[in-house]
């Protein structure tokens, strides 16, 4: 090799480098406040807030002790969901109230993160900014560096791991009318140790998004629960409770939802792969989720 061609090929680098490190770099988080404001006090004035705003409130979860999560939407998000191919995963954004040792911490997770980790039309920037101006803004958390657009639309925890076009199939049945009512029975009813928190159904559209909590307490889901992963994950002093609830969608006849290996790892992505508050210390949770989420959606799992 010339030393011209080298010179060359050191200068390509250096400025997809250089092109690299000045991209956005977007967390899965937003911190709004931390405050001393009495718990139940601020989870009032929150669901008012967000009401007043024009967010519809479509399920509220607070199974863990300290936790309180509003799952809102507004028409904006419901049509734009629309626009894309499983775009009913981003129909809503998760507001979280968390109560530490410290004080009380109001997050939500970043709708334009999320956008492009669900390969979006638009990055939502618009909601991201009006919930900030709405609710506050601290910081965004989550990751430590970040991650750009595109490594966000093509993200993958690691190589030969589920992204999002991976897509876990839970049940199958006659059409849509038929599979949203078999779902919508099967988690009133607690199958697979699940519970409903909320339904959110795609205008002009046979797509449904159902939130479900995951109790553990079915058999063979004790790893699958909320808390035991919030447990061993959500170790940071910033806490990423907006992560839950998990979703199941109804696209059609069919029904799907994420490979935990995506959606846990999506909201977490600097977490290790080994040692303690690791993905390995919940190595035991993809399979408990499939299991626990395909008896949610009405189907059977054989033994």
């Amino acid at each position: 090799m010339t030393i011209i061609k080298y010179l060359f090929i050191c200068l390509g680098l250096l400025f997809i480098s250089s092109s690299n490190a000045n991209e956005t770099h977007y967390k899965p988080f937003i911190l709004a406040q931390q405050t001393n404001i009495e718990f139940t006090t601020l989870v009032q004035n929150t669901k008012l807030q967000l009401s007043q705003a024009g967010y519809s409130i479509e399920g509220e979860y607070s199974l863990l002790p300290g936790h309180h999560v509003f799952i809102i939407s507004n028409t904006r998000l419901k049509q734009h969901a629309g626009l894309s191919t499983n775009g009913a995963y981003g129909a809503s954004i998760r507001v979280a109230i968390t109560k530490t040792k410290e004080n009380i911490q109001l997050s939500f997770n970043n709708p334009t993160y999320m956008a492009h980790a669900y390969r979006m039309q638009e990055d939502l920037s618009d909601i991201t900014q009006q919930l900030q101006s709405l609710l506050g803004f601290i910081q965004n958390f989550g990751s430590e560096k970040g991650l750009t657009k595109d490594e966000l639309r093509d993200y993958q925890y690691k190589i030969f791991m589920p992204d999002f076009e991976d897509r876990l199939e839970l049940a199958e049945y006659a059409n849509y009318t038929v599979a949203v009512k078999k779902v919508e029975a099967s988690l009133k009813k607690g199958n697979g140790g699940t519970k409903l928190i909320y339904r959110i159904n795609l205008p002009n559209k046979n797509e449904t998004v159902f939130g479900v909590s995951i109790l553990g307490k079915a058999e063979q889901t004790e790893c699958a629960s909320d808390q035991f992963i919030m447990d061993k994950i959500d170790f940071q002093k910033l806490k990423s409770s907006a992560h839950l609830p998990y979703e199941i969608l109804v696209t059609g006849q069919r029904v799907f939802a994420l490979y935990a290996e995506f959606r846990i790892a999506i909201s977490f992505p600097d977490l290790s792969m080994v040692g303690d508050n690791s993905f390995f210390s919940i190595m035991c949770a993809p399979s408990a989720i499939e299991h626990a989420l395909t008896l949610a959606a009405g189907n059977t799992v054989d033994k």
